[in-house]
């Protein structure tokens, strides 16, 4: 494949957008489409837009070849490959929602059968065994669908993108993984370890790889709050524990439970998935349980020696720090827990992360950015 090679990335939102001006800065012809107002599509192309994550803000001001569009047909008709990187809300049930995906299967049903074949390759989290189901409703319009899911971190997401651990492609056949294989090796700058499977093994693995994650933090947090009631020290327990190269130290301090837009839905969405073909994942409820009750444990270990007239300032209320993220955010949910108790908290946090957190709970804390 050569640098003319033209991409499309759909939603060009946090995520979206850095992939898309990754892609532009390793030489490919790239078109981020968006359907929100003029306002975002504008900003972003007379380099007036700004973001909180790290290193957008540069890739901003210097992209040659890429052009954010509201027009699926022009999109479409500019590209030979589509990422697809639109969200997808969680289900009151677990379910990964793939409303915002199929409208787009709407879309490029609209626009016809195409005249030379196109690739869709799905980025975005879904439940193992969607893709395939994309792909038999596509093919007759002469698309190819693949998946091939993000692992990044958020306020991270620039630099995981380009210095992967891993990259999981499932594929529709070899010709699409090679093709995804080789934007891959273009765009990257570490040396990762490559995944090429069917897509459901795919979809899996990216949800069973944060179930693992979420498992892990979730006993290391468990061990510490153990620790603490016996008068040990948690943080060299842990640290021992994970000295042993069988357990390491990555994600296995602790801290604040697990949160964001991605453990704790991808966890829920892998017990659903496991109900589907009539396997209880236990290990996995009781992650969630034990997440929810590890909270508890930091708020009665905190109040002990806290005066309820002593007012308590917190400087993190995003899921983790180093981001503006605040969904399902522990860190979030014991300041409003502590400010019920009738705590005076205040929240001192960047505008972006107040702002949020303002829409949301009001006047329950004071603030200071």
């Amino acid at each position: 494949m050569n640098s003319e090679q033209n991409i499309a990335v759909i939603g060009i939102g946090r995520i979206g957008l850095c992939f898309a001006l990754n892609l532009e800065r390793a030489g490919f012809n790239v078109i981020g489409y968006d359907i929100r107002d003029d306002g975002y599509i504008d900003s972003i192309n007379d380099r007036s837009f700004t973001s909180s994550e790290v290193g957008v803000n540069e890739l901003i001001q210097n992209y040659k070849n890429f052009k954010a569009v509201n027009s699926i047909q022009y999109t479409v008709s500019n590209s030979d490959l589509l990422f697809v990187v639109l969200r997808t809300e969680s289900n009151e049930d677990g379910k990964y929602n793939h409303s915002q995906i199929e409208s787009l299967i709407f879309d490029l049903k609209q626009l016809g059968k195409q005249e030379h074949p196109k690739h869709v390759v799905i980025c975005s989290n879904v439940q193992p065994g969607y893709s395939d189901t994309v792909a038999e409703r596509l093919r007759e319009y002469n698309y190819i669908v693949s998946f091939n899911p993000e692992t990044i971190a958020q306020g991270q997401i620039v630099n995981d993108q380009l210095y992967p651990k891993i990259v999981i492609i499932g594929e529709e056949n070899s010709e699409a993984g090679d093709l995804i294989a080789s934007i891959y090796s273009k765009m990257c700058k570490s040396t990762y370890s490559l995944h090429r499977m069917d897509r459901t093994s795919a979809e899996l693995t990216k949800v069973g790889l944060n179930c693992s994650l979420t498992a892990k933090i979730s006993m290391a947090n468990t061990i510490g709050d153990v620790a603490i009631r016996l008068g040990a020290n948690p943080d060299k327990v842990l640290n021992a524990i994970g000295s042993d190269d069988r357990i390491g130290n990555q994600y296995f301090k602790y801290g604040f439970g697990y949160g964001g837009p991605c453990f704790p839905r991808d966890n829920r969405a892998f017990i659903r998935c496991a109900d589907s073909v009539g396997i209880d994942a236990h290990m996995n409820k009781a992650c969630d349980k034990s997440n929810k009750e590890h909270l508890l444990h930091q708020l009665d270990n905190f109040i002990v020696n806290r005066p309820i007239e002593t007012p308590i300032t917190i400087t993190d209320v995003t899921f983790k720090k180093g981001c503006a993220s605040i969904e399902e955010s522990q860190q979030l949910e014991f300041a409003v827990r502590l400010a019920k108790m009738g705590y005076n908290i205040i929240i001192k946090e960047t505008k972006e992360v107040i702002d949020q957190v303002k829409n949301i709970y009001g006047e329950l804390f004071h603030y200071e950015e």
